[in-house]
C-alpha cells in the first residue's frame, strides 16, 4: 500500500523537523518547504495527499499560499491544515473560508496532530466538498437531530451555550450581518480550541456547542480556555475591531433527559455565568434552577446555629486544650515530645520575627518606578466599585475627586449595585451630563465587587485601568505615576492606601497606623524579599488586556488576592509603589472592623487552599518566588495556631514537673528568642512611622498607642480572627458583609 505523502510548509526549521519526525513515525512520507514560494515550486511537480502550513511566514503567508493553491487544478482539492500560534478568531474564520480544512494551534501534541492528519487523509472526498470548508453553523433542530443520533449510537455528548454581552451593541452598529460575522468567527475559534468534531449551532443570538465523548472535567477546562480565547481576541466585524465578553453555561446531554431539556439547562447555566462575567464557565446544577427550592438539611441547620462565640471557643479548644492532652497521652505512652516541640515552637516564632524585620529593612529602599514613561500616556479608565446603600454618603465626593485627577484622557466609571433606587443616583446622572468623562453604571443583580468590576470592563476604553473602592480619593498624579510602571513592562502596580479619617475613633486610628505597616512596610518589603508584589483590592492599576484576561472571581471573598496570584502564576509582573497614594476611610467601630477582617482572613484562607499547590507546580515561578508563596500562603495560615502553642507546652511541662516553680526559665534558647521576638512589635511600628505618609506620620502619639494596644491585645485579636476564619471556611459558612462607610 502506498504511503501517504504530506507537504509541511513552515519557515521554522525546528517545527518542520518536529512535524516530519511525528508523521514519519506514522509511516508517512514528508516533503518540507521553508516558504510559500518554495511550496508552490514543489506543488508544481509533486502531488501530496495533504498540506500542513504555517500562517505567519515571510514572503508569502499561509493565506496567500492557500489562495494560490485553491486556484490551481492540480492541487485545488488537496486538504490543507493550518498549524499556527495565531488564535485570533478572524484569522481562523479567514483560513477556513479560503479553503483550509482545519486550523490547529501551537503548541500541539503529536497525538492531536496525527489524529487530524489521519482523519483528513481518510476523508477521501472531504477536500472536494468546498462548502464544508466553511464553518457549519446549524439551527437548533439540526443540532437536536445530531445529538440524538450520537446518543442512539451509545456515545455521550456535552452541550454548551455561549452568550456574548456585547451582542446588542454589535447588532445596533453593524446590523444582523455584523453579528453573523461574529458567530462565524466564534465557530472557528470553537473548532480550533475544542476540536474539529465539535457540532455547532445557533440559537437566537447564542452559539451552541456539542462535544462528543468529552469528559466533564476536561470539557470544563476546555471551555474556560475558550472563554479566555474570546476575551483575548479582536473580532473583525465589517472592517472594524471588536472586543467581546463571553458567558458560558454547559451541561451533559444525559440519556435520561431530552436534548431540549439539556439545552434549557445550558441557558440557565449561561445566565448564571452572565451574572459574574468572570470568564468562568458554569456547569448546570439543580440549585441554579429558579423553581428549585429545597429545605435546608439537618446538617445545614446545625451548622447555621454555630455562632461566632462558639467558633472562638472551638479554636481555643483546638489550639490549647487538644495539644495539652496530646502531650499527656504521648507521655503516658513513653514519648516526651516536648523535647522536640519546645525548640520547634521557639524557632518558628523567631522565624516569623526574622521575616518581619527583613520586610522592614527591604522597605527602607523600595523599588522605584522608571523616571520616564516608556511611551506617551494613553487613554486610561478609573473603575470605582460601590454598593450604594452603604456608600451613598461618600460617593459624590469620591467621583468629584476622580474628576480632579491630573491626566490628559481619563474615563471614570462608577460601577455600582443597589437593591433599590436612591436619590443620589439622580445627582450622579447630573454629573455625567455635566462631564462626559464620567459614566455611572448600575449593575443590576450584582452581589459582589467582582461583578461590578467585570461589568465595567465592557465600557472601559483605557489602555490601563485604575481600580478603587467607593471611599478612595487618589492623588492628582496617580495615573501618570502608574503609567511609568505599566509602560515599562509591568502588568499591575499596587499603590499605598492611606487612612483619611484616623481621628474619627480609636478603631480608625488603629487601622491608620496598621495600614502604614501594611502598605508602606510589608507590601514593598515583601515584594523585594519574595520577588513579586500583590494587588490589594484598591488603588491598583492594571493593563486592561491583563484585567480582561484575568477578571475578578465573585466566588472568592478576596477576589483581589486571587486575581494577583493568577497574574503571577501566569508569569506577570506586579510592582508595589508606596509613593502611589490614595486616601480612604477606615471602619470606625470594632464590630465593623471585625466583619472586614473576618472576610479578609477567610478570603486569604480560600486563596491559600486554591493557589499554594498551584504555585509549587508552576513552571513560570522561580524557586525564590515559590518559597515566597509558601510563606505568604502557607506560613500565614499556620502561624496563628503556632503563636499560641507555647501555652499548652508550658502547661504540660508544669504538669510533668509538678509545678511552674520547678521549670527552668533561663534556658539560653528561650531567653534569646524571647528577647528577639519582643523587638518585633516595636521594630515594625518604628518602620511604619519612619515610612508613613506625612499626614499620618505627624501623629506620633498614634504610633505609641498602637504599639501598646497591639502588644497587649490587637495582635492576638487578629490571630483569633484568622483561626475562626479557617473554621468558617471549613464548615462552608461564607458571608460577604460590606464595610459601612
Amino acid at each position: 500500500m502506498q504511503r501517504p505523502r504530506v507537504l509541511v510548509v513552515d519557515d521554522d526549521e525546528m517545527i518542520r523537523a518536529l512535524v516530519s519526525a511525528v508523521l514519519t513515525h506514522e509511516q508517512m512520507d514528508v516533503i518540507e518547504a521553508e516558504s510559500g514560494p518554495h511550496a508552490l515550486e514543489i506543488l508544481s511537480v509533486e502531488a501530496p495527499d495533504l498540506v500542513i502550513s504555517d500562517v505567519m511566514m515571510p514572503q508569502m503567508d499561509g493565506f496567500q499560499l492557500i489562495t494560490k493553491l485553491r486556484a490551481t487544478d492540480e492541487a485545488g482539492s488537496v486538504p490543507v491544515l493550518f498549524l499556527t500560534s495565531r488564535m485570533d478568531p478572524s484569522d481562523a474564520a479567514t483560513g477556513l473560508r479560503l479553503g483550509a480544512n482545519e486550523y490547529l494551534r501551537k503548541p500541539f501534541t503529536p497525538q492531536a496532530l496525527v489524529e487530524q492528519v489521519q482523519r483528513h487523509l481518510a476523508d477521501v472526498g472531504g477536500a472536494d466538498r468546498t462548502a464544508e470548508r466553511r464553518i457549519a453553523l446549524h439551527d437548533v433542530a439540526t443540532l437536536r437531530e445530531q445529538v440524538e443520533a450520537i446518543r442512539a449510537s451509545g456515545r455521550h455528548v456535552m452541550l454548551a451555550r455561549i452568550t456574548i454581552e456585547e451582542q446588542l451593541m454589535v447588532e445596533a452598529r453593524f446590523a444582523s450581518v455584523g453579528w453573523a460575522d461574529v458567530l462565524e468567527q466564534l465557530g472557528a475559534l470553537a473548532r480550533a480550541r475544542l476540536g474539529a468534531g465539535t457540532v455547532l449551532a445557533v440559537a437566537g443570538a447564542d452559539l451552541l456547542v456539542g462535544a462528543v465523548d468529552a469528559a466533564a472535567r476536561t470539557f470544563g477546562d476546555d471551555l474556560a480556555g475558550f472563554a479566555r480565547d474570546i476575551a483575548d481576541a479582536r473580532f473583525a466585524v465589517r472592517g472594524e475591531s471588536v472586543r467581546l465578553t463571553p458567558s458560558i453555561g454547559w451541561s451533559e446531554a444525559a440519556n435520561a433527559i431530552s436534548t431540549d431539556t439539556a439545552l434549557e439547562r445550558t441557558a440557565i447555566a449561561a445566565a448564571a455565568a452572565r451574572d459574574h462575567l468572570d470568564l468562568q464557565p458554569v456547569r448546570w446544577r439543580v440549585d441554579l434552577s429558579p423553581t428549585t427550592s429545597r429545605a435546608p438539611s439537618r446538617t445545614a441547620r446545625f451548622l447555621s446555629a454555630i455562632t461566632t462565640p462558639y467558633q472562638i471557643l472551638l479554636t481555643l479548644v483546638l489550639g490549647l486544650v487538644v495539644p495539652f492532652f496530646v502531650y499527656q497521652a504521648l507521655y503516658w505512652l513513653g514519648w516526651d515530645i516536648s523535647v522536640v516541640m519546645y525548640p520547634t515552637i521557639v524557632i518558628a516564632l523567631a522565624f516569623t520575627g526574622v521575616l518581619i524585620w527583613s520586610e522592614g529593612f527591604y522597605a527602607l529602599d523600595p523599588v522605584r518606578p522608571p523616571k520616564e514613561p516608556g511611551s506617551p500616556p494613553p487613554p486610561a479608565t478609573a473603575v470605582i466599585a460601590a454598593y450604594l446603600p452603604n456608600e451613598a454618603a461618600t460617593i459624590v465626593d469620591t467621583v468629584e475627586a476622580f474628576l480632579r485627577v491630573d491626566y490628559p484622557d481619563l474615563q471614570v466609571i462608577l460601577a455600582y449595585n443597589t437593591p433599590r433606587g436612591l436619590l443620589v443616583e439622580r445627582t450622579l446622572r447630573q454629573i455625567a451630563e455635566r462631564d462626559p468623562r464620567f459614566l455611572p453604571l448600575r449593575v443590576d443583580g450584582s452581589t459582589s465587587k467582582a461583578q461590578n468590576v467585570n461589568a465595567a470592563l465592557r465600557h472601559a476604553r483605557g489602555e490601563f485601568v485604575g481600580m478603587y473602592d467607593a471611599d478612595h480619593h487618589p492623588q492628582r498624579d496617580s495615573f501618570m505615576r502608574a503609567w511609568r510602571w505599566l509602560s515599562n513592562g509591568y502588568d499591575v502596580v499596587q499603590g499605598h492606601c492611606v487612612i483619611r479619617n484616623g481621628a474619627a475613633s480609636k478603631a480608625a486610628r488603629t487601622v491608620a497606623v496598621e495600614f502604614e505597616a501594611i502598605y508602606a512596610v510589608s507590601h514593598p518589603g515583601r515584594a523585594q524579599l519574595h520577588g513579586f508584589g500583590i494587588f490589594g483590592g484598591s488603588n491598583g492599576f492594571w493593563r486592561t488586556d491583563v484585567l480582561r484576561r484575568t477578571r475578578m472571581h465573585g466566588f472568592m471573598l478576596t477576589e483581589d488576592i486571587d486575581s494577583s496570584l493568577r497574574v503571577i502564576e501566569a508569569g506577570g509582573q506586579i510592582a508595589n509603589d508606596p509613593a502611589l497614594i490614595s486616601r480612604e476611610l477606615a471602619p470606625t467601630s470594632w464590630h465593623g472592623l471585625w466583619n472586614q477582617r473576618m472576610r479578609w482572613a477567610q478570603g486569604w484562607f480560600q486563596v491559600s487552599k486554591r493557589h499554594l499547590r498551584q504555585a509549587w507546580r508552576s513552571r513560570t515561578l522561580t524557586l525564590r518566588q515559590k518559597l515566597g508563596m509558601t510563606v505568604l500562603l502557607g506560613w500565614r495560615e499556620v502561624y496563628p495556631w503556632i503563636s499560641i502553642q507555647m501555652f499548652p507546652l508550658v502547661a504540660f511541662l508544669a504538669w510533668r514537673d509538678a509545678g511552674l516553680q520547678n521549670l527552668d526559665w533561663f534556658i539560653a534558647l528561650f531567653v534569646l528568642t524571647t528577647l528577639f521576638t519582643t523587638t518585633v512589635g516595636p521594630g515594625q511600628t518604628f518602620f511604619a512611622w519612619r515610612l508613613a505618609a506625612p499626614d499620618i506620620r505627624r501623629h506620633r502619639r498614634w504610633f505609641w498607642l498602637y504599639l501598646l494596644f497591639a502588644t497587649l491585645f490587637y495582635t492576638e485579636w487578629k490571630n483569633t480572627i484568622s483561626r475562626v476564619a479557617q473554621v468558617k471556611e471549613t464548615i462552608g459558612e461564607r458571608q460577604w458583609k460590606v464595610t459601612p462607610r
